[in-house]
């Protein structure tokens, strides 16, 4: 029988077997748990390892009471070069020491709570020792029983390269937005994308404006639509344009663009975009149009220029001789343009050279080629003549043209007209060179023939030319080598059979060229601006001579001195006179100064105030050679003139020509009103004499008097004239 001890010792064995089963149940239970646990934490870290993997990021923790970092990579195989650190390392060991400062100032905002995560961009060593960009990314992972940060944990990728795109994009963008070309962004129907502050500056659209609309918004009436439809054909099968087209801006203004279009292609499967720079290039193509005009035509009175007429002219030549027909080339200068310009200021000057410019165009037509030289030099190209006698044509149409004053304003006109020299190809010359070389020496022929004429050239004129070249260098000694000397022949007042006065005549004895007559020195004196030294001198000769006169007795004696037109425009004249009678001693009203008709008429009014100077001295002022010129008597009115002298060229017919006689009658009632004294030039006849006083002229002056005579003889003709009239004697000796 089984007693209570048995019964409870059987029941404890058996509880220790039930608890022995249960904690071998238990054992096994928890290994299987801790198996599980462990294949979920190796799917886990194999999940992370495949994330971090896909991403290029390395796994990183750091001990923030060691201060000490590890980082690992999940796949050796591959790297990016940021080495592994399996032991632990200091900070300052991996991170740029420029960098660490902030790496660990954000890491303390983080732990502050101020971020929800710590982040950061710095520089680390990679496994070649280069500094390297990553981008670090972590969050608490272990703490101490206080609740203390132990650890902190997380990735880290490296961001070099994208840092390099970073920053190639921030410069392209930033170069986009600073360029001065207009840049657009195009999808494949041509449809803006996107836009960069030059193309709003150039063409007034805002990005947001043209977003979506297509590129026909800029399309220009200078074009057909056609036309931009051939232009985005081409950039679609080419893939590129280049070209210039007009555009309109926002505002309806149309300019002129230089574009350049290229294709970018997307990625596969992706429809291609278009990208187009702009440039304005409207003020461009004005300055290159105003720099070809420059070089070609003359600004101020907008003919061609020199270098045109060259290309003009060749092309004329080539035509001629293809088709066998004739080019004449006229040269024309604008007699005494320098003296009226000098006179009326260059203002006045260019209105000048621009009136005389329409008057030349206008008389030979369009189809012709009129060209302005320099200065006051006009070059005349007529094409297809079938004889020379046609351009001797053109040529006198152009003198009479210019018979009409030119008007320059409202309130004035001028007289001028032109000498005129003719070449003619293949005659004179077979190049533009030689033929407006020739065409100038003609000119010049025609202006020592007496101005506001036309001459053909010929050989012989280079001869002539050569000539003059030679006395204007000689011209300049003539003073220092006293090879001048003047002339005088005496005046006659037919009223009183006295001599009342003699005109000063300069000549010029060269020891190497023998007498040179004054038709051909003066007027290179007056073109090498000689003619103020010398003027000046004969003045000074001439009041000396008739000082010398008065204190042998000729008291009464007036003395008439030839002014050039320089010397009344340029310089301060009135002064040298005032000088020049100071010095002399010579009485004003004893001096009388000549100009010529043409000279004065060619601006009575601005002559008259320069006159007006020397009247105000007390000296006389005579119109030289009256009738020459293209005025008419009331001209006078405007001139404070005491003496007209009628030209020997009206004196000499008077016996003969109608028409002379009733002019010279005319002038002399028309003086004598106007209160002017009359000198008649060139008497050479009784018969002459006679009419002249008949008709009541004032005084005469020619060979029935006397000629020219040097100082002596001048001085003894004129006392023996006085002596003669003491004696009853009336006529000449």
């Amino acid at each position: 029988m089984i007693d209570h001890a048995d019964l409870l010792m059987l029941g404890i064995i058996l509880l220790v077997l039930a608890l022995v089963a249960a904690l071998i149940v238990l054992m096994t239970l928890r290994r299987r748990s801790e198996r599980a646990y462990v294949r979920e934490l190796r799917e886990r870290e194999e999940r992370l390892k495949l994330a971090l993997w896909a991403t290029g990021e390395h796994y990183w923790d750091y001990d923030l009471v060691a201060d000490k970092l590890r980082r690992s990579q999940p796949d050796e195989t591959v790297s990016d070069g940021l080495p592994q650190l399996p032991q632990r390392v200091e900070l300052a060991q991996v991170i740029h020491p420029d960098d660490l400062p902030l790496a660990r100032e954000r890491l303390r905002k983080y732990l502050e709570g101020a971020t929800p995560m710590f982040r950061s961009e710095h520089r680390v060593l990679d496994v070649n020792g280069d500094w390297v960009w990553i981008r670090a990314r972590g969050r608490v992972v272990a703490r101490d029983a206080d609740g203390s940060v132990r650890r902190v944990a997380g990735t880290a990728l490296n961001i070099t390269s994208d840092r390099h795109i970073e920053r190639e994009r921030r410069i392209a963008s930033a170069v986009l937005r600073n360029m001065n070309e207009a840049v657009t962004v195009l999808d494949s129907d041509f449809r803006f994308v996107s836009v960069n502050p030059a193309f709003t500056r150039m063409t007034g659209y805002e990005d947001e404006q043209v977003a979506g609309r297509s590129a026909d918004l800029l399309d220009s009436t200078q074009h057909d639509p056609a036309f931009y439809r051939h232009v985005r054909d081409i950039a679609t099968r080419q893939g590129r344009f280049s070209g210039e087209m007009w555009q309109r801006r926002k505002d309806g203004e149309e300019f002129l663009c230089a574009i350049e279009t290229s294709v970018v292609q997307e990625a596969e499967g992706e429809p291609p975009l278009y990208v187009a720079v702009l440039n304005d290039i409207t003020q461009q193509k004005r300055t290159e149009q105003e720099l070809r005009y420059l070089a070609n035509f003359d600004t101020l009175t907008n003919l061609p220029n020199r270098t045109l007429l060259s290309e003009r002219l060749s092309r004329a030549i080539v035509r001629a001789r293809r088709e066998n027909n004739r080019v004449a080339v006229l040269f024309l200068d604008l007699d005494r343009f320098k003296d009226i310009n000098d006179s009326l200021g260059h203002a006045a000057g260019d209105r000048i050279l621009r009136s005389a410019a329409v008057r030349l165009q206008q008389t030979v037509g369009q189809h012709h080629t009129v060209a302005r030289l320099s200065g006051d030099e006009f070059t005349v190209v007529l094409e297809n003549l079938d004889s020379l006698a046609d351009a001797d044509k053109t040529a006198r149409e152009i003198i009479m043209a210019f018979e009409a004053p030119l008007i320059i304003d409202e309130r004035q006109e001028i007289s001028i007209s032109p000498s005129i020299g003719i070449s003619v190809y293949p005659d004179h010359g077979q190049v533009p060179t030689e033929l407006l070389k020739q065409a100038d020496t003609a000119m010049y022929q025609a202006k020592a023939a007496g101005r506001r004429t036309f001459i053909r050239y010929d050989d012989a004129m280079d001869v002539s030319i050569r000539r003059r070249a030679t006395l204007a260098g000689a011209l300049r000694k003539v003073i220092d080598r006293g090879e001048l000397h003047l002339a005088y022949q005496p005046r006659l007042a037919l009223r009183s059979s006295r001599i009342t006065g003699v005109e000063a005549l300069l000549r010029w004895t060269s020891a190497e060229h023998g007498e040179i007559p004054p038709s051909v020195f003066i007027p290179l004196a007056e073109e090498s601006g000689l003619i103020l030294e010398i003027g000046e001198w004969v003045l000074r000769e001439a009041c000396l001579t008739l000082q010398r006169w008065r204190q042998h007795g000729l008291a009464d004696l007036n003395i008439a001195v030839n002014m050039s037109v320089l010397q009344l425009l340029r310089g301060n004249f009135p002064d040298v006179v005032r000088r020049v009678l100071a010095d002399t001693g010579i009485p004003p009203g004893a001096l009388e100064l000549e100009l010529t008709e043409s000279v004065l008429m060619a601006n009575a009014v601005q002559t008259a105030n320069k006159l007006q100077a020397f009247r105000e001295i007390g000296v006389s002022l005579a119109i030289d050679d009256f009738g020459t010129g293209y005025s008419s008597l009331a001209y006078l009115k405007r001139l404070p003139i005491t003496t007209i002298k009628i030209d020997k060229e009206f004196i000499n017919d008077l016996s003969r020509d109608p028409d002379d006689a009733a002019i010279t009658s005319t002038v002399i009632t028309m003086a004598h009103s106007l209160g002017l004294n009359v000198v008649a030039e060139g008497v050479e006849t009784q018969a002459q004499l006679d009419f002249l006083r008949a008709k009541g002229c004032d005084e005469v002056q020619g060979f029935w008097v006397s000629p020219p005579l040097d100082t002596h003889e001048c001085l003894s003709f004129i006392r023996h004239w006085g002596q003669a009239r003491a004696g009853g004697t009336a006529a000449p000796p």
